[in-house]
């Protein structure tokens, strides 16, 4: 296969990574040639775009020949059979990393200007480039995606050699290449037109992506930080309704989680595109966390969600909306737990990989739909939440996600999890009447 030009590559690309459209996606392009690729991607996936800094470490008197790469957040990857094979010395990296890093810094303000990153945490990151030579550079994007949170990693590439699995080490949860040709010398060979793409048209690619992205979201969502009021204390937040939203998931973190978690963002993006809205909180204050025995407080931890959701519910966004909780480890116990209190009027409940045994003698007590999500690969907890549900008197379901670990690491896994929460809120989250 030989693409005519960036555009073209990017357009097929996109056609073949269409099976990701309606993910919480992510794009990231690798200045400058993987940048016009990714804005393709993006359009066909109705994701926003954003660069991945990379910059390659060349051979000093072959600067063609990548010995490795660096990124943002300090991020380096070296090819020590390169290095090996060249004979290039330990202080000729260091000046020709130190030249690169200059470089780096200048194109992240150049390409961004004033704008910050995008948020990738939580989410689906869609890596993207021209084409992978050595794969250092593409390795190198994929550890920086990761560092930035991304909760699953696809490398997407128009041309790459056959070994190009082996290349990456496992940086990338997925791979897609349209060609993966058998004589392989570099990727300009596989384009009628590979002139060099100049730093104005990465600018105009993120800045036009950027107002296709606002546009196709609506001026009418609303996502925006926030500071619960529980009790005595304030607790940092994110407030996200899209248009029309018919009901609104509170999250309740896991042990060691926080608002930021990446798990539950990523759900969190599948019930908003399902027009659920979401609230993340932090249970618990930095000092409060600094003290294990709080992050076990069941009861603690269920007053904090309880004292959220009051909050919510006088937030004239929110007004009317049906609220339901989600829950992980931990937070699923507190979600439970605080069920089982009369006033709490939660819709449905899910939780994932949740510790309902926790909430002890309260499980009958509960009245809320509640689905309980733990995964095949998770003995102990899907024993523990097999118990519990036999304690259950409300509508309840229990659902064993297959090969799934603790944290639904596993590709796939998570996505389940999405779908799962998805339907059970759709189906038992009518707008509420109060």
């Amino acid at each position: 296969m030989r693409f005519g030009n960036r555009l073209e590559a990017g357009r097929r690309l996109g056609a073949r990574l269409e099976y990701l459209r309606g993910q919480d996606l992510v794009v990231l392009g690798l200045p400058r040639g993987g940048v016009p690729v990714a804005a393709e991607v993006a359009a066909a996936l109705d994701a926003p775009l954003d660069v991945c800094l990379v910059r390659k470490l060349g051979v000093p008197y072959q600067p063609e020949l990548g010995m490795g790469a660096i990124g943002e957040g300090g991020v380096r990857v070296i090819n020590q059979e390169v290095l090996r094979g060249t004979g290039v010395s330990p202080d000729d990296l260091a000046r020709v990393e130190e030249r690169e890093r200059r470089v780096l810094e200048e194109r992240g303000a150049r390409y961004r200007g004033q704008a910050p990153p995008v948020d990738v945490a939580g989410r689906t990151a869609v890596v993207v480039d021209d084409g992978v030579a050595t794969g250092s550079t593409a390795r190198a994007a994929c550890r920086i995606a990761r560092a930035r949170g991304a909760a699953r990693i696809v490398l997407a590439v128009p041309v790459a050699p056959r070994d190009l699995a082996h290349r990456l080490g496992g940086d990338a949860d997925d791979l897609v290449c349209l060609e993966k040709p058998f004589a392989f010398a570099a990727v300009g060979q596989f384009y009628a037109d590979f002139d060099q793409v100049a730093d104005e048209e990465v600018t105009t690619c993120l800045r036009q992506a950027a107002h296709r992205h606002r546009h196709a979201a609506g001026a009418g969502s609303a996502d925006r930080e926030v500071t619960v009021t529980a009790g005595a204390v304030r607790l940092g937040g994110r407030l996200t309704l899209p248009d029309d939203a018919t009901g609104v998931v509170v999250f309740a973190h896991g042990s060691g989680s926080s608002r930021h978690s990446p798990r539950n963002r990523f759900v969190a993006g599948g019930l908003h595109r399902a027009g659920l809205g979401t609230l993340l909180f932090d249970l618990l204050t930095d000092a409060e966390e600094a003290d294990r025995g709080n992050v076990f407080d069941i009861a603690l931890l269920a007053g904090r969600l309880l004292d959220a959701t009051d909050w919510l519910r006088d937030e004239p966004d929110a007004e009317g909306l049906a609220v339901g909780w989600f829950g992980a480890s931990t937070g699923a116990a507190a979600a439970l737990w605080a069920a089982a209190e009369p006033s709490a009027r939660p819709a449905a409940v899910v939780s994932r990989g949740g510790r309902p045994d926790l909430a002890g003698v309260r499980l009958p007590e509960v009245t809320a739909p509640t689905l309980l999500i733990v995964g095949g690969a998770d003995p102990l907890v899907l024993d523990l939440n097999r118990d519990a549900q036999a304690r259950l008197r409300c509508e309840n379901r229990l659902e064993v996600v297959p090969g799934a670990t603790h944290l639904f690491e596993e590709p796939g896994t998570l996505e389940r999890v999405t779908e799962l929460a998805r339907d059970w809120f759709a189906d038992h989250m009518a707008p509420a009447h109060v």
